[in-house]
């Protein structure tokens, strides 16, 4: 078993928990999104736009931000123009919560992408019940039935998708089942490998009027250079703003203002 298939088993199990804490009927009626497509609309403005990352710990890197305020950390992406923020909510592997989406959204107003490892309809229905505006659908772990039945789902709460790919074979897939939104990983999940040239190399598979998004690795402006040319719409930016001890410098520095 690799990596990811290790981490959407134990996701399983973890859901099957918080569905006695939380009974689906309960959330349900809780959890409404009230500007459906505000995430869609947020990646789709002309230009790059950037979807900023909250987490404290990856499974390749470890622990990765020692201090953790990740209520300030959200509103400086914020002030210093962040189209939307990506919020990890796995627990064990990334020590992501989602009590902290829901205070993240609490605290800033641009749409949050729910990061976990999607393998139940419950899942998305937590999306809306914290707060967010979209959530992440990994190719890789759902079967094109289940993606299929989780845009709707997704679509029926008001909420948008990132379908996250990593090769053409899963860009083909999610266009089949009605993506709008594709992610081109460039970490491989199962070895957590990064080729920073994958998107590029995927975007002839995606017309113009999908949003595409370039996920992981990208640290530099020239990297960013690069995906503007290559016609990218939006980059998932982790590690490398987590990392970075000002965070609005950086993003300032992405975005090539000086």
């Amino acid at each position: 078993m690799n990596i990811l298939d290790e981490i959407a088993e134990k996701t399983r199990r973890r859901i099957a928990m918080e569905k006695q804490e939380m009974p689906l009927d309960e959330i349900r009626k809780k959890g409404q999104v009230t500007k459906p497509g505000r995430f869609y609309q947020a990646l789709k403005q002309e230009g790059m736009s950037y979807i900023c990352e909250i987490k404290k710990a990856s499974p390749s890197k470890g622990i990765i931000a020692e201090e953790f305020p990740y209520i300030e950390i959200a509103e400086a992406y914020e002030a210093v123009g962040a189209s939307a923020i990506s919020c990890l909510t796995e627990p064990e592997y990334f020590l992501g919560s989602n009590e902290i989406l829901g205070e993240v959204a609490k605290h800033v107003t641009i749409p949050i992408l729910k990061k976990d490892f999607v393998v139940d309809p419950y899942m998305i229905y937590q999306a809306a019940y914290y707060g967010a505006s979209a959530v992440l659908l990994i190719c890789k772990i759902l079967t094109e039935e289940e993606l299929k039945e989780y845009l709707e789902l997704a679509k029926q709460l008001g909420l948008d998708a990132l379908v996250e790919t990593h090769n053409a074979d899963e860009i083909r897939k999610a266009l089949h089942c009605g993506a709008r939104i594709i992610g081109v990983n460039n970490r491989n999940l199962e070895d957590f490998s990064v080729n920073t040239e994958n998107a590029m190399a995927l975007r002839e598979f995606v017309s113009e009027e999908i949003v595409f998004v370039s996920e992981s690795g990208i640290k530099t402006r020239e990297d960013i250079v690069r995906l503007e040319e290559a016609k990218v719409d939006a980059v998932l930016i982790g590690e490398t703003m987590m990392r970075s001890r000002d965070k609005a410098a950086k993003l300032r520095e992405l975005k090539g203002i000086k």
